[in-house]
Formats: structure tokens, C-alpha cells, sequence
């Protein structure tokens, strides 16, 4: 949709707004569309293709009928649209409400239905329905979707278009190409599932994401319909939890506190699960443990991360799958290497954003100008923010709109929107003055992201949290409904006591002291420090701190806090939490790594979950990511546990560090008396 597009689509949107009795096709030629170049015909071709368009945002083009002799004429055919079309009805929220529904929002951070929360947000702000709150003091929680899989299934899954992928079954183990229709998307037991049809299997399927072998490919120039009130968290409800299970893992002697809490004791476990190692003992150096579970492939990522210092005996099943991860990583790391240019350079490359198209300006115009009838004098630079978009491209937005208008084009009959002293005052609003409904990716992703709050300490107490989805729900209509296929992970707390414990703490002012257990370095520490905010990846809590130990701002997960317990002491004036949302848990500083990172388009996610500076893409859908760390020490973990999906670029001496603890983690399995799988063993390193 060109620039030029997006104007015309504008007034011929206000032309039918504003039309009591119709236009016909000639008014709108000769007075919105100015053509006097084109034939008929494809003056036709061009009306309808818009009015399509409009229909696609929601607008009903009304058809109306001259009774009589010549009714079918298309000359004599008048159009129109209902001044009720597609509007978002009046929602009204408490300040209470309103608090609940921003940290819905929220939640979504940099996924796909982040954007769509944040216009739904705008709509609501522009009807005048959304009261001034303040966030609870330091909590911001916060869902994370399962890889660039789940933003590409959101779009099927509402577009209703089949998926295609490869597979890795649980049962078998075998790696499969599937095609499958997508009816919904949830989170149970701490994963995320895709619920469709099987057209190999002919039959519903449940698929687990973190056994996705490859990216997913939207199959667009198909569609399906989905069963009628499809609803995924019914669905997932009916799926039985995964039985715990028993491992025989072997532990570097003092290695790996947090792992040995969890082990069981060998005489009250029936290992005929599978975990018998037929009698063999742990080999020198390591202790043998048991260790439960219940998801294979999440196990065998956490036990990949940690090398050489966890070797898996049994079951087989298990060790495969740490093996299979190990080996796809160090195959990756030998590959060869691709040259890192991030052109163009300059300010405009450091941050990768999805490219603006004129259809994004269509949308932003349409919730500009009810945003500014509820928001008379606002500073220009705030509505750009607000906006999430520059000065420079507002003011572009602001001189289409002030030239656009009813057809006749007298002064009376344009937008008169001013901003001479750069604060915004719109006079003439031709009656658009409320926003148009949400979306399904905007209802859905505000629907969702409250039914994740359910559980929340402090949030799902009282009746604001159902009050206000109960107001949302009637608002979105259809749409609403539609959300029913999408389901989110609750936020809940592992840990509420050590929740509250941090809560009170940043509310009060007060200093903390903790036992933290550092995987990376494999050691625990006693710190002090001053709590700035709390805030979570699904259920997995962090608190945001200034460590007095480390002298600077740092993140801190509440599962790996072994002790937790005010010392006494006021905080301090040394640190402070990072300016807005969404809080990162890296904060860089100017003595970080800077690392660059290749991606496979399943890796691809990474970038935005690590906060690449910069990208750029690779052949064949790899992806560059630059990205700060603040210790390398754990780079070879994180490259473990994505087997395969992302590697160590530069600098060359970290990737040659990497590649050797790769190596070393592959080896200890042969050493440990159970060679390598075939496939290490045929891999030829450069």
C-alpha cells in the first residue's frame, strides 16, 4: 500500500462515514479519487480492491439499491458506511481496572502480540476509557513465547492457515515432516503446546514447541476452518501430566550445587523407568545421581548446559537427547564462518525493527485522531512516544490527515488539527471520534495476558482482575471469543513467601541479604543488596538489585536464592532501576563482551530475548546478532543448550573456547565408558 494509497483509503473512508443516503461510484471517481486518466474498467478494479481494504479493517461497505427501473446499474448504486461500523464501543474502567489491564499489557514485552497490546492499549486511551494508575511498586511481570515458532504460529493460527515443520516425537524419537491446521496455542506444565489437525495423521494432534526441529513455515496460500468454540485451554486441561521419572546423571565431585538439592534418594526410587545404567558405577571423579524429571527434551537442554560436569548414564533416551544437542553445537561451531557486516552502518542499524508499511500509518491515523480529541494540548514529542514513532514521522502522519477530509474539500469540511507551539489541539474532527475495535491479535493479547495474572500475589486478589476482563470481553465481540485460542502460562510465583519478602522490601526501602547460587560459576555467594523491582519470564521470577558486593546493577532469579532476609539497613542512593519497560536482565555496562552471534531461523528469537544491538541477516534465513555480555563464563552454556540453533561468530578466541568445551563435554561421554553418537563421530572438523 503506497503513501498516496493510504491517503485516498482515508477520505474514502470519510466520505462514507459522512454520507447519510450513499455516493454513488461517479461522485466518489470525480471528488475523493480525482481520476479522469483511467478507464472504467479499471477505475472499477481500483474501487474495489479499497473497498476490500476498508472491509479488512472493519469497515462494512453498505450497498444501496435505487428501487425501480435500472436498480442493478452500477452508475446508479450508492455506497456507504454505518457511523456504528467498526467502532470500539464505551469502556469505561476504575482505576483499579486500569492498573490490572497495563500489566496485561505488559506482559507480552517484544513477542508479536507485544504491538498489538500496545495499540489495544492506544484504542482505549483514545475512547477516553482508561483511567490514570500507577503500577504496583516494582512488579512487572512478563510472558515469554516460545522462539520466532510461536510468533509465526499467533499469525497462522488467527489467519487460519495450515503450518508445515519437522517434528521430534516423544514416543519414538524420530524426527518427522509435519503438516498440520493450527486451532490453538497454549502453555501447560511450564510448556507451550500447538493443538491442530493432523492432515498426515488425520486426526488432532497435540505438539509440543521445544520438540520443533525446524522454523515454521505459514502455508498462506491455504486456509481451513477450525472446530466451532475451540477452545485451547479446555484442551490442554484434558492433557495428563507427564509422569516424574528418574535419571542416573553423573556429577563432578563439589560441582553443581543446585542440581544435587534435587536428587532422590536412591532408596526410595523404583528406577524401572529407566534409569538403570545396568549396574555400572559412576566413573572416577563423579558421584552418581538420581535426579527426577518429567519433560525429556527441556531435561536434556538443562543438562547439556552443563557440560562435562553432568554426564547422563541412563536412561538411553535421555543421554540421545543431551548427545544430540552437544553434537549439533560443536558441528555448528566447525562450520565455516560467515563474514560479519552489519551494513548500513550508522544509527538507524542498531536496533532491528520490523520495516513500517503504509497500512501501519492507516492504523496509527485512525487511533490518532480520537487519541487527540480525549487529549487536547498535548506536547507533539509525547504523542509521538505514545505513539511509539519519531517527531518526523508524526508530523508526516499530522499533514496527511490536515489535507484529508470530506469531498467537497472546503476548509470546513477537512481535519483542522494545529501544532504551531508544538502542542497538538485538533478543532474539526469529522466525527471520528472514536477508535475502531480491537483486533484478534489486539483482544487476544490483551485477554490472554489477564488470564496469566490469575494466581498473581497482591493482583488477582479482588474483583478488578474479573470486573475488567468480563468489560473487555464485551467490548471485542467476535474478536474476543476468537482469543479463546490462545492461552498463556499464570505468572504465579514458585516462591510467594521470597516474592513478598522482595515486594516489601522495595516498598519499604529497605536492604536485603541473600544466598545466591551462581550456575555459571557454579558457587555460592552472600550478598547485600538494594531491591529495585521484581519481574518474571512466565513463572520464573527475577529481583532487580544493586549488588553492594559487585558495586552495580544486577538480576537475580528467586529460585536460585537460597536465603533471603532484610539486614537492617535503609537503601542506598548507589543504584537505581532501568528507565521504563520493558526491564531487560542484562544491563549493560561499558566493560561488557560484545559477542557476535549466528542464528538459525529456530535460534532466530534469541536476538530479541538477549537485546541485539544489531542484526543482520545471513543466507539461507541465518541470522547475525551483536550482543553484551557481562561475563562470558556461561556463552558456552547458552550455546550448549540451543544445540545447533546458534554459535560464537567472533571474537575468534571466544568461539575457539567454546568449540573446545564442546569437546570436552562430548568426550566425557566417551570417557565415561558410552561413546558418542554415530553422527559425532563422522563429523569432520575445519
Amino acid at each position: 500500500m503506497s503513501a498516496s494509497r493510504t491517503e485516498r483509503l482515508l477520505n474514502l473512508l470519510i466520505a462514507l462515514l459522512n454520507t447519510t443516503y450513499g455516493l454513488r461510484r461517479g461522485e466518489l471517481r470525480r471528488k475523493v479519487y480525482h481520476d479522469t486518466t483511467s478507464s472504467e474498467a479499471a477505475f472499477g478494479r481500483m474501487f474495489e480492491r479499497d473497498k476490500d481494504e476498508l472491509r479488512r479493517f472493519g469497515f462494512e461497505v453498505e450497498t444501496v439499491m435505487d428501487k425501480g427501473w435500472g436498480s442493478d446499474d452500477p452508475a446508479t448504486t450508492r455506497y456507504r458506511i454505518g457511523k456504528e461500523s467498526n467502532r470500539l464501543p464505551d469502556v469505561s474502567l476504575t482505576p483499579e481496572e486500569s492498573t490490572v489491564l497495563m500489566l496485561a499489557a505488559q506482559l507480552w514485552e517484544q513477542a508479536a502480540l507485544g504491538s498489538a497490546a500496545r495499540n489495544a492499549v492506544r484504542k482505549l486511551q483514545a475512547a477516553g476509557g482508561l483511567a490514570d494508575a500507577e503500577l504496583p511498586a516494582g512488579v512487572q511481570p512478563r510472558i515469554r513465547p516460545a522462539g520466532q515458532g510461536f510468533e509465526d504460529l499467533v499469525t497462522a493460527v488467527h489467519a487460519q492457515h495450515p503450518v508445515a515443520f519437522a517434528y521430534r516425537a516423544g514416543s519414538t524419537g524420530r524426527e518427522e515432516q509435519r503438516t498440520v491446521e493450527p486451532w490453538g496455542l497454549g502453555s501447560r506444565f511450564g510448556q507451550w503446546y500447538l493443538i491442530g489437525y493432523d492432515r498426515g495423521r488425520k486426526d488432532k494432534r497435540f505438539f509440543r514447541l521445544s520438540r520443533f526441529t525446524s522454523a515454521v513455515t505459514v502455508l498462506e496460500q491455504e486456509t481451513f476452518t477450525p472446530p466451532p468454540a475451540f477452545n485451547v485451554r479446555d484442551q490442554l486441561a484434558a492433557l495428563p501430566e507427564l509422569p516424574v521419572r528418574h535419571a542416573a546423571v553423573d556429577v563432578a565431585a563439589g560441582a553443581l550445587p543446585g542440581l544435587r538439592r534435587h536428587a532422590a534418594d536412591p532408596d526410595t526410587v523404583d528406577t524401572d523407568g529407566g534409569a538403570d545404567d545396568g549396574g555400572a558405577g559412576p566413573r572416577g571423579g563423579y558421584d552418581r545421581l538420581l535426579l527426577p524429571y518429567r519433560d525429556e527434551e527441556t531435561f536434556a537442554a538443562e543438562l547439556a548446559a552443563y557440560g562435562a560436569k553432568a554426564v547422563v548414564a541412563g536412561p538411553a533416551q535421555l543421554r540421545d537427547a543431551v548427545l544430540r544437542r552437544l553434537d549439533a553445537a560443536a558441528e555448528f561451531a566447525a562450520a565455516p564462518v560467515p563474514a560479519v557486516d552489519f551494513a548500513p552502518a550508522g544509527p538507524q542499524a542498531v536496533k532491528r525493527t520490523r520495516k513500517r508499511t503504509s497500512e501501519d500509518q492507516l492504523k496509527r491515523m485512525l487511533q490518532l485522531i480520537p487519541f487527540l480529541v480525549h487529549n487536547q494540548g498535548l506536547h507533539i514529542s509525547e504523542v509521538a512516544d505514545r505513539f511509539g514513532v519519531t517527531r518526523k514521522v508524526l508530523e508526516e502522519d499530522l499533514q496527511i490527515l490536515i489535507c484529508s477530509g470530506l469531498p467537497e474539500g472546503y476548509p470546513d469540511d477537512l481535519l483542522d488539527i494545529r501544532w504551531d507551539d508544538d502542542h497538538v489541539f485538533i478543532i474539526q474532527d469529522l466525527d471520528l471520534t472514536r477508535p475502531v475495535r480491537f483486533t484478534v491479535d489486539e483482544a487476544c493479547a490483551l485477554l490472554t495476558g489477564l488470564e496469566a495474572l490469575n494466581g498473581l500475589p497482591g493482583i488477582a486478589e479482588g474483583g478488578a482482575l474479573e470486573s475488567v476482563t468480563l468489560k473487555l470481553m464485551a467490548a471485542a465481540g467476535e474478536e474476543g471469543l476468537k482469543a479463546a485460542a490462545l492461552s498463556g502460562p499464570e505468572v504465579t510465583p514458585q516462591d510467594s513467601a521470597a516474592l513478598e519478602t522482595a515486594r516489601e522490601a522495595i516498598r519499604s526501602g529497605s536492604q536485603l541479604h541473600l544466598q545466591y547460587l551462581a550456575p555459571q560459576r557454579d558457587a555460592v555467594s552472600e550478598r547485600d543488596v538494594d531491591p529495585l523491582r521484581l519481574y518474571s519470564l512466565d513463572s520464573t521470577w527475577y529481583l532487580e538489585a544493586y549488588c553492594h558486593s559487585a558495586r552495580a546493577v544486577r538480576n537475580f532469579r528467586l529460585d536460585r536464592i537460597q536465603d533471603l532476609r532484610p539486614n537492617g539497613r535503609p537503601v542506598t542512593a548507589a543504584g537505581a532501576p532501568a528507565d521504563g519497560f520493558p526491564v531487560k536482565l542484562f544491563t549493560p555496562n561499558d566493560d561488557d563482551a560484545v559477542v557476535v552471534l549466528e542464528l538459525t531461523p529456530r535460534g532466530a528469537g534469541l536476538a530479541d530475548e538477549y537485546y541485539a544491538e544489531r542484526t543482520a541477516p545471513l543466507p539461507k534465513g541465518n541470522l547475525l546478532a551483536e550482543v553484551r555480555f557481562g561475563s562470558t563464563d556461561w556463552v558456552p552454556m547458552l550455546m550448549a543448550r540451543h544445540g545447533g540453533d546458534a554459535r560464537v561468530v567472533a571474537p575468534a578466541g571466544l568461539a575457539a573456547d567454546v568449540a573446545r568445551w564442546l569437546d570436552a563435554a562430548l568426550e566425557s561421554y566417551g570417557a565415561a565408558g558410552n561413546p558418542p553418537a554415530p553422527a559425532h563421530q563422522r563429523r569432520q572438523r575445519g
